[in-house]
Order: structure tokens, then sequence, then C-alpha cells
């Protein structure tokens, strides 16, 4: 009885990590320009690209035969594709 609760604890889990990403809303997803889909080296799945909030770059999905991730969107030459973070103005000092 312990060992096959175990497999069914496993099942019910491995399920939910697919559902994130199968099942999962597209809506997160960003809309590319033209200038970047131009530069974007291709196998990358343009279709599934998010920007990082940590450092303003894109990231595409991945879908491996093992798990699925998100990785850098490069440039033809190798180069991780980012945004433009705009400064901010810094209120001067009286």
């Amino acid at each position: 009885m312990y060992k096959t609760g175990s497999v069914l604890i496993a099942a019910a889990l491995a399920l939910t990590a697919c559902e994130e990403f199968e099942g999962g809303n597209a809506s997160g997803f960003a809309t590319l320009s033209e200038s970047v889909i131009e530069i974007a080296a291709p196998n990358q799945d343009l279709k599934a690209v998010r920007i990082n909030a940590e450092d303003g770059c894109y990231e595409y999905r991945h879908i491996g035969p093992v798990e699925t991730t998100f990785l850098p969107l490069r440039t033809k030459q190798g180069r991780p594709i980012c945004t433009q973070v705009e400064e901010t103005a810094t209120p001067a000092k009286a």
C-alpha cells in the first residue's frame, strides 16, 4: 500500500508540472517586432517568447525530451536579445 501511494503522488506531481506548459494560457507571451524576428537565430520557438523581468532579455520556450524550460532568445551570432531599459530621471538634490 505504501508503494502504491508513492506512485500515485509522483504521477499527480508529474501531471501538474506538465499542465503549466501544455495547457497554460498563452497570454503571458510577448509579441515580437519584425526586427527581433529578423535577427533571431533559427530553431527557436518564436511563438512562445516572454521577457525575463530580472534582466529584460527575451526567453523562448524549449520543449526537450525530458523537460520544458525557457532559454535565452539568441541572435544568429549567439548573443542574447534584450529589450532596452529606460533610465528614469533622478530628481535633483535641493
